[in-house]
């Protein structure tokens, strides 16, 4: 009696031995699922980020251009009133 519960209890360890490693394998690959998507959002991350650079350079660029612009457009419109007003 006593060989056969000692049969069972190894049946059952191997048992849970099996789960166990397989719960590990799943496990393992969850993490290099995790781990891949991680790093797709990090290249993302540095994509837009440059991206953002890019897009401020730009509008600090446009910035400048609107700015010249409207100088001259006031240098412009200040021309008549010295002109009428030396007349």
């Amino acid at each position: 009696m006593e060989a056969e519960q000692l049969k069972k209890r190894v049946e059952e360890l191997e048992k849970a031995l099996k789960q166990s490693r397989e719960r590990e394998a799943e496990m393992r690959a969850e993490v290099e699922r995790v781990w891949r998507r991680l790093r797709i959002a990090e290249e993302a991350e540095e994509r837009l980020c440059s991206q953002l650079g890019e897009l401020e350079a730009e509008a600090v660029h446009q910035a400048h251009l609107y700015n010249t612009h409207l100088l001259s457009l006031m240098d412009q419109l200040s021309l008549p009133l010295s002109y009428s007003s030396n007349v």
